[in-house]
């Protein structure tokens, strides 16, 4: 496995991680610091995305025809802007921190464009 292919693995495996421990803090511990659902449901969304493409991450990182695309990088950015704006942005909600939706408000969804286009350059890699 080339060393960067590796790092791409330690990165999917890092998300898989974290995507449990702050899924089950989703389930657990932020119920009791909110009843707002909407809160809980990003929570959960984030936390959904950033397991699924761990593994994502792990899968294409170690298959020979993909270690060369750019799936591995858009992925793995993608779905930190994308889980970790969302995550900001429910703990900015809990704190009271005023204009945090200005500035992390724009991520979620540029992540997510990383994300489609990582998906996308499976789909056209040879």
């Amino acid at each position: 496995m080339a060393p960067l292919s590796a790092s791409f693995t330690k990165i999917g495996a890092l998300y898989g991680a974290a995507g449990v421990m702050l899924g089950a803090f989703g389930a657990h511990g932020l119920q009791t610091r909110t009843t707002e659902a909407k809160l809980i449901k990003n929570w959960e969304t984030a936390s959904h995305y950033l397991l699924a493409h761990g593994i994502a991450l792990v899968a294409i990182s170690t298959h020979p025809r993909f270690t060369r695309s750019y799936a591995p990088p858009l992925i793995a950015l993608g779905t930190a802007m994308f889980s970790g704006s969302i995550y900001g942005l429910v703990m900015a909600r809990l704190r009271g921190v005023e204009g945090a939706g200005q500035v992390l408000g724009p991520i979620t969804p540029l992540g997510g464009t990383l994300i489609i286009a990582g998906w996308v350059s499976l789909l056209l890699a040879p």
